[in-house]
């Protein structure tokens, strides 16, 4: 398990800091229905991730991701894929973000949000989750990193909810701040909603660039081994 936990541990990570689910959640907790919208959203965002994750893993083991001498040559011509995408859409992140002194446009669902019903706060959970490129192409890099590991199935599985667990963060943290906090939580999440969104597009952009040079250095390391 610990081989699982180790090759997908970075892409759980990058889906669990990414700014606009954090944003997301925390604007729902300040409408009237912040309550059952938060844990609405939340909910859905554990299964969709779960979802994906588990569709992969499954797939590739049963595609032999894993073998005796390590992962299989196709999972790492996709991690070189992967790679790839993960630097351009690092780039594509810093060449869109918001010159000096000027704020990036709110997207429409933002200036809706006070007006959305449970099934639409789930609703944008699962596009946020899977609809999204960075947060899909985490996904998917963190679930061919198990299914290509030497773990066992045990172990696989275990990697599998550690994974869902870490990369859940950005939704579960502001709705259990916003339930055990009290009156500190609306400050507490309002300054977690500023630092996001004044540094998206840094966050975003350091994180695939290394997550693409890493995901590169792997795949060309282990072809050129072969």
């Amino acid at each position: 398990m610990g081989d699982a936990v180790g090759q997908m541990l970075a892409s759980a990570v990058g889906i669990a800091i990414s700014p606009i689910p954090i944003i997301a959640v925390v604007l729902m907790l300040a409408t009237p229905r912040g309550r059952v919208n938060g844990t609405a959203f939340a909910l859905s965002w554990v299964v969709c991730v779960a979802a994906v994750v588990t569709v992969i893993v499954l797939l590739g083991s049963g595609a032999d991701a894993s073998g005796d001498d390590g992962p299989a040559d196709w999972t790492l011509w996709v991690k070189l894929v992967l790679g790839v995408l993960f630097l351009l859409l690092g780039g594509k992140q810093w060449a869109g973000r918001p010159r000096e002194g000027h704020e990036a446009d709110q997207p429409g669902w933002m200036k809706a949000i006070d007006r959305f019903t449970p099934g639409k706060a789930a609703g944008l959970a699962a596009v946020l989750a899977v609809a999204n490129p960075k947060n899909l192409v985490l996904a998917v890099g963190g679930a061919v990193s198990i299914a290509s590991s030497g773990a066992s199935a045990g172990g696989k599985t275990g990697a599998v909810v550690l994974m869902v667990l870490i990369a859940s963060l950005c939704a579960l943290a502001p709705l259990a701040v916003y339930l055990a906090g009290g009156d500190r939580s609306a400050r507490v999440l309002d300054e977690w909603k500023a630092w996001m969104a004044r540094h998206n597009a840094a966050i975003m952009t350091t994180l695939l660039v290394v997550l693409g040079t890493k995901y590169i250095g792997d795949a060309v390391s282990g072809l050129s081994s072969d």
